[in-house]
């Protein structure tokens, strides 16, 4: 399998600097930070390729370290080769399968690795004091755009407005953005439009999944020029041991002058609304993060349109989004390495 390690040069940056601010802004005084010790399987089986197709490209999230994970013991099993790339904007790991002129009608891939996963808290709010958030950074444009599926249009600035208004700093803009969607979105993946991330579906239906509550907070903290991010990967349930899991997750970050990012899981605060307090500066340790950022282009380029969010299997047969592919994904628990403690330095 040959790697490439030569990222973007914007992607290797905000990975730097997203590291250098762990290290430099540690999380929380004096703090048993909780770890997760576990192996990850993600399996994916293309089927029922066409007779005569030339070409099949098939593109997974490839798994990496980060300062709240570390990844090891990666193996991929495929009986064609494959290749780590990186998208060009947020530099996600990419493993891609390209086969020419197949002659077997399905294609089997899957990934194995270990996560060492800890607990991500960012909840010391006493040491902001009250600055405007935003960067002279360049990095941070790209967190106070707009997404495809969230726009940030008059309607949208508008509903944030009213939400933050009052609020004399980002960290209280911030908190009023995440009480509305927690208090006003309903956990419900009844029926269709659910699941797209799209702002304007949660401002309408008020209900979804994850990808909805957080598709609005992160617009309505873009919104009032809070930067913003989308991360997505896969939950575990809290109860340790094995099993399948049937999808993915995704949360939030948003980042405040001087202090750093601040992770948020509105989805999760409406699940649990004992959780409500923790959840806005922290997420907890039961779940592995595979990528960052929406509208992706992949590496190599996909034919097709950039994808709305990248957890699942992509494939393409001849230059056309193929959906004909089976996936799977299961976890074991790991014996538990002693809880790392953290403090301010």
């Amino acid at each position: 399998m040959m790697e490439e390690r030569v990222m973007s040069w914007r992607g290797e940056c905000w990975r730097a600097l997203t590291l250098l601010a762990t290290l430099i802004l540690p999380a929380v005084a004096s703090t048993d930070v909780k770890q997760r010790a576990f192996e990850f399987s993600y399996s994916a089986e293309v089927d029922h390729i066409p007779n005569g197709a030339r070409k099949v490209s098939i593109w997974l999230p490839y798994p990496v370290s980060d300062p709240n994970q570390e990844i090891s013991d990666v193996k991929v099993t495929c009986r064609y080769p494959t290749s780590i790339k990186h998208d060009p904007e947020y530099g996600n790991s990419v493993l891609h399968v390209s086969l020419d002129n197949p002659k077997e009608s399905s294609v089997a891939v899957q990934l194995g690795f270990r996560v060492l996963r800890r607990e991500y808290v960012r909840n010391d709010f006493a040491r902001v004091g009250g600055e405007a958030g935003g960067s002279s950074d360049g990095t941070m444009k790209r967190w106070l755009g707009p997404d495809k599926l969230v726009p940030l249009d008059g309607r949208i600035r508008k509903i944030a407005q009213e939400i933050t208004q009052g609020k004399t700093n980002d960290l209280e803009r911030a908190r009023a953005i995440y009480d509305y969607v927690v208090s006003n979105m309903k956990y419900d993946k009844s029926g269709t439009g659910w699941g797209n991330g799209d702002i304007y579906w949660a401002c309408d239906a008020k209900r979804g999944n994850c990808t909805d509550f957080h598709a609005l907070f992160i617009g309505l903290c873009r919104a009032s020029g809070i930067p913003a991010k989308f991360a997505i990967g896969f939950p575990l349930p809290e109860s340790r041991g094995q099993g399948e899991i049937a999808g993915y997750h995704c949360w939030a970050e948003f980042y405040l002058k001087g202090y750093g990012w601040v992770p948020v899981d509105a989805s999760e605060a409406s699940k649990h609304p004992e959780k409500k307090e923790y959840f806005f500066g922290a997420h907890d340790e039961n779940r592995v993060q595979l990528s960052i950022g929406r509208d992706i282009e992949l590496s190599p380029p996909q034919a097709g349109a950039p994808l709305n969010y990248f957890i699942y299997p992509y494939v393409e047969v001849d230059g056309v989004p193929f959906k004909d592919l089976q996936k799977k994904f299961s976890f074991r628990d790991l014996n538990m390495p002693p809880a790392r403690k953290t403090s301010v330095g």
